[in-house]
């Protein structure tokens, strides 16, 4: 069924939220007062109006930072962690109010919301106790003559690009390690989801961040604003959540100026299911990695392998409970499939699903739009998906779960391994040694084993080939905010 309801706090959250670009710790218009609205994709009404920044607005942004680097980079590290600490403190004393802000401009149900607004905050808490554990190294040289000094030092200001999906965990997981680092930066949210970017911005100067240090423009026309900066010399760094092709722009627009580059691109995530897998733990599996923000994530199962035994079971098994589940607009908590992002993005998750059956794929659930308003897909299974089909090689970005069959394990590798993705893979067995010499001949950056989540914010995010470069979250997170540095000590 559909239902949409609302929330007694809807004009609120939004009415509250920052509307403004936020340059040196001021809240101030675009240049000619310019706005883009802000919709809600479950009715497409717009929720706000959002300041518009120009070229000037962003390299003004990034002057900021610039300024504000020299004395940040020797700011201590424990008021730097300290800061980091109170941001979240507040952002988990806010989570219900942050949640539906959330939940209004992405779409994603209430719970899965505040599930997200906790995950963000504890990239805070990780990055505030590394801030602390900044390490170097003291040597002596091989022949003896004098030492080796080695030290890690902010890389500089920082240029930051979030995607509209998870909107405040993906901006926590690249501002807690560049605060935490001594890094200055300015961001850029998605023009989708600006609103959870901005009050996270307010936050973080309500508890205590110096002004300059984060710098926050919203844009429709991200290449308008972000090329000018990635260009600018005193930009040192740029950290992309995002597309791939979108990636593959900014790696030559960053080549002139040799920035230090992370990027976390596309996924094509397969998700095996053997036949001595736990079929109750694999489907439930299954329903994480592929419903978790309705599908719309770089680290959701988009390409299902089934051991042909028990194909028919593990496909009539998800069917029953993807079929089952309530979608409506996300502001009640009995709702659990949310609207796609956009009318783009819900007309590519048909355009690939009537692809599919064409080739020849059967329906098992769903396999069409779901009401008149909003941008709902209904939740799908499809079998028989063919290797040709465009799904088997493009994210989906919805909730469609294409299921293939195999028959021996070196047949799954290879088809799990032939894209030219590698974030993610997830499989299912009760064989320890099959789980980890499957694990390691995977070509990604993180596998799921027997379990379909892997983001954690004490573990390194991230993926291999087409899928990025570096890594976020974990002890890794902070290298990338940081530049290496060697003394040599002679005279002794």
């Amino acid at each position: 069924m559909t239902t949409t309801p609302t929330h007694p706090r809807e004009a609120t959250v939004v009415e509250a939220a920052p509307k403004q670009l936020l340059i040196a710790g001021k809240w101030r218009d675009a240049t000619g007062e310019r706005t883009f609205a802000v919709e809600d994709p479950a009715t497409g009404a717009t929720l706000c109006q959002v300041a518009d920044a120009s070229p000037d607005d962003a390299l003004a942004a990034l002057a900021a930072a610039h300024d504000a680097q020299a004395g940040w980079a020797t700011h201590p590290p424990r008021e730097r962690g300290e800061i980091l600490r109170r941001a979240y403190e507040i952002i988990i004393e806010r989570r219900d109010d942050l949640a539906l802000l959330m939940t209004l401009e992405m779409g994603k149900p209430l719970p899965e919301a505040r599930g997200e607004i906790t995950y963000a905050a504890e990239f805070f808490r990780w990055f505030a106790e590394e801030a602390v554990r900044i390490g170097g190294d003291y040597a002596v040289p091989p022949n003896g003559a004098g030492r080796f000094l080695i030290t890690r030092q902010p890389v500089g200001p920082a240029l930051l690009i979030t995607p509209w999906n998870f909107p405040m965990a993906m901006g926590t997981r690249k501002i807690g390690p560049a605060i935490a680092a001594g890094c200055t930066s300015v961001i850029k949210p998605a023009h989708q989801t600006p609103l959870s970017m901005l009050a996270l911005a307010d936050i973080l100067r309500e508890a205590g961040l110096p002004d300059g240090v984060l710098n926050v423009v919203t844009s429709v026309d991200a290449g308008a604003i972000m090329e000018p900066m990635i260009r600018d010399p005193r930009a040192r760094k740029l950290s992309f959540t995002g597309s791939t092709n979108v990636g593959r722009t900014l790696i030559e627009q960053s080549a002139q100026q040799v920035l230090k580059v992370s990027l976390e691109l596309g996924g094509n995530a397969p998700f095996l299911v053997f036949d001595d897998a736990d079929l109750d733990a694999a489907v439930e599996g299954a329903m994480q990695a592929k419903m978790r923000n309705i599908g719309e994530a770089c680290t959701a199962a988009n390409r299902f392998y089934v051991h042909a035994d028990i194909a028919q079971a593990f496909s009539d098994k998800l069917a029953e409970r993807m079929s089952a589940l309530t979608i409506g607009r996300g502001v009640s908590d009995d709702i659990q499939v949310g609207p796609l992002i956009d009318a783009k993005q819900l007309g590519k998750v048909t355009d690939l699903v009537s692809d599919a059956i064409a080739q020849g794929a059967q329906v098992i659930t769903g396999g069409d739009k779901h009401g008149d308003d909003g941008y709902f897909y209904t939740p799908t299974v499809l079998t028989g998906v063919p290797d040709g089909a465009r799904m088997a090689s493009e994210e989906i970005f919805g909730p469609v779960a294409p299921i293939t069959t195999f028959t021996d394990e070196r047949e799954a590798i290879a088809k799990a391994n032939n894209t030219e993705y590698g974030l993610v893979s997830y499989l299912f067995t009760q064989n320890l040694q099959r789980g980890l010499r499957v694990s390691e001949a995977l070509d990604t950056g993180m596998v799921g084993l027997n379990q379909g989540i892997v983001s954690n914010p004490a573990a390194p995010f991230g993926g291999v080939k087409a899928s990025g470069l570096g890594r976020e979250g974990g002890k890794l997170g902070i290298d990338e905010f940081l530049e290496t540095k060697y003394v040599s000590i002679g005279g002794l």
